[in-house]
């Protein structure tokens, strides 16, 4: 739940292969504010290479979830979300990172895996330059990894309809 008791889950889509193409759908947004909520919709669509999350929380920050057989691989894309937004402060704790201090909230700075997506042709370098990409916001940032694995259109017709 966001600091104000607002829901901070603009979107949540998953994504997974089935025969060889990519399958989309969209997650009740309140399931991903929490990591029990956004794994239990992992799990919901399994599939040989993982299904996939992308979560975009107050256009600020974003969450990238793959599960790897029974283990889910987690990348917030800005630390400094943790202070304000307790689904951020559970993805540190998840990750065993510490909290942000002052000195870590001057910068964009990623934690957990950026090499979740490397299999699937994301290279680690460019998943950190999309979060630290100032100019950019969550949403865009998350089109463009999905236009990159390859199923850009797909996740843009599943938010045209979510974001209706």
């Amino acid at each position: 739940m966001a600091r104000d008791g607002s829901d901070p889950t603009d979107y949540a889509v998953v994504a997974w292969r089935e025969e060889g193409q990519w399958q989309l759908t969209s997650v009740v947004p309140h399931a991903a504010d929490s990591l029990g909520g956004l794994e239990r919709a992992l799990r919901a669509n399994p599939s040989e290479g993982g299904a996939i999350a992308l979560v975009s929380y107050v256009e600020e920050f974003f969450l990238v979830a793959r599960t790897v057989g029974s283990d889910v691989r987690f990348l917030l894309s800005d630390v400094g979300a943790a202070p304000e937004w307790p689904l951020a402060a559970e993805v540190l704790d998840r990750l065993g990172l510490p909290m942000p201090d002052d000195d870590d909230l001057e910068q964009v700075q990623p934690a957990g895996d950026l090499s979740l997506l490397e299999d699937l042709g994301m290279d680690p370098m460019e998943l950190s330059m999309l979060c630290e990409n100032l100019d950019m916001y969550a949403d865009e940032a998350l089109a463009s990894i999905a236009s990159r694995l390859g199923f850009g259109e797909k996740f843009e017709t599943v938010l045209d309809t979510v974001l209706e």
